[in-house]
């Protein structure tokens, strides 16, 4: 079985992978660099959202070929990582959180694969996007391993790669969102038209705007990755290791999932 790990900021290398090797992918929306390798008896594909050194900002990240790659790699459960600020008190800096449910407030970025043409047009359910399964074997993993973990979250994803308004936040702790950040989406709702099943970890990096004592910079979400990497990475990897080889979830798996791997 092979898993997919997806870095976000400040999660830009995979040290702890057995004999990695890269590996370029080519898929109908570009090239995509991996890193593979193993963490005990399963297969591990590693791709860095923002490449070396953070060099691509949220708002050009290409997600089509990040996720159409690994499905074309047979990629089974893909566990990503996503620097948030807070909107809920309780949700301190350094907590993890299960991403459980999504707002979209993106603008300009390409959301689906079935947008016609050479594809048929789809409308996928999104009902509950992030795979159950993965969620509840992340939260076991974190609390076998003491982690500041919570069970589930909202999470809001804008457009970047500015930070949110104060007025902005306001607004999204109103719809009920708890953390925010800027790649989430369209990379779940890709990952629920492959077929992939998906699960998002997001580390609470500082309280958002109007929330936060402090202007926001992106090197202070940086730096609390930094200090915390070893506590996701620690999550990630002891998931792995309690995943079987197959299981039920409701993630639907659909015939038109298939046409992604054509050219």
């Amino acid at each position: 079985m092979k898993v997919a790990f997806i870095g976000g900021t400040g999660f830009y290398e995979a040290h702890f992978l057995k004999d990695p090797q890269e590996v370029i992918v080519s898929t109908p929306y570009g090239e995509v660099k991996t890193l593979q390798g193993k963490h005990g008896d399963k297969e591990i594909v590693f791709i860095t959202r923002h490449g070396k050194g953070h060099a691509v900002p949220p708002h050009l990240v290409n997600y089509r070929a990040n996720i159409a790659c690994l499905k074309r790699l047979g990629v089974k459960a893909i566990l990503a990582s996503a620097a948030v600020g807070s909107l809920n008190m309780d949700m301190e800096p350094g907590h993890l959180v299960i991403l459980d449910q999504f707002l979209d407030f993106t603008k300009g970025r390409p959301s689906t694969f079935f947008d016609g043409g050479k594809m048929p047009v789809v409308h996928t359910d999104m009902s509950y996007p992030y795979c159950d399964f993965l969620r509840e074997t992340l939260f076991k993993a974190g609390k076998s391993l003491n982690l500041p973990i919570h069970h589930s979250g909202t999470y809001v994803c804008t457009e970047g790669p500015r930070f949110e308004s104060a007025a902005e936040i306001k607004m999204f702790r109103s719809l009920g969102a708890h953390v925010v950040g800027m790649t989430g989406v369209p990379e779940v709702v890709l990952a629920r038209e492959a077929g992939i099943c998906y699960s998002s970890v997001a580390l609470v990096t500082n309280y958002a705007a109007g929330i936060s004592p402090t202007l926001l910079t992106h090197e202070e979400v940086v730096e609390m990755m930094k200090i915390n990497s070893q506590n996701f990475i620690k999550l990630l990897l002891k998931t792995v290791e309690m995943l079987p080889e197959e299981w039920q979830c409701s993630c639907e798996k659909r015939p038109e999932a298939e046409l992604i791997l054509r050219d």
